[in-house]
């Protein structure tokens, strides 16, 4: 009993020890991901986003929208993704999944913000995401985020 406790515990500890490992690594790089985008969100923060269909800001003499887009592919690691299958056999909520299009959804249109701001922009209006699985296994993500930017004169913002 106890020769056999020993071999398996020899066979599957590099297992157990590479997904933890794995594991840490991943949420510790999700997490920089996080403070790096809220960082980004705050300096960025003066750019106004308007997802409004039929909005039109004032805009100031001698501008012109243009398009602006930010687009990224962020992939979730493997260990996630086994928890995830394993949540998804029982039916319970994928936080997994939602933490991986929350990510992309903010990065394309920090990317996106960003972009208007080097052109000298100071509002974006008709925003629109758009989020596509690259794989068939939904670990990596496409998320684009796209509107017109323009130099706007608005009191009420």
């Amino acid at each position: 009993m106890n020769q056999s406790f020993t071999q398996m515990l020899i066979n599957y500890a590099p297992l157990l020890i590479l997904f933890v490992v794995g594991w840490f690594f991943g949420t510790r790089h999700e997490r920089q991901h996080l403070a790096q985008l809220r960082q980004a969100e705050q300096t960025l923060g003066h750019i106004v986003v308007s997802s409004e269909r039929f909005y039109r800001p004032k805009l100031a003499a001698d501008t012109q929208g243009e398009l602006v887009l930010g687009s990224v592919v962020i992939a979730q690691d493997y260990f996630k993704m086994i928890v995830a299958r394993v949540l998804s056999i029982f039916g319970k909520n994928l936080t997994t999944y939602e933490t991986l299009l929350d990510r992309a959804r903010r990065e394309a249109i920090v990317r996106m913000r960003t972009q208007a701001h080097a052109k000298g922009y100071n509002h974006i209006y008709g925003l629109r995401l758009e989020v596509t699985n690259v794989n068939q296994l939904g670990s990596m993500v496409e998320a684009i985020a796209y509107g017109t930017a323009v130099h706007s004169i608005d009191d009420t913002l």
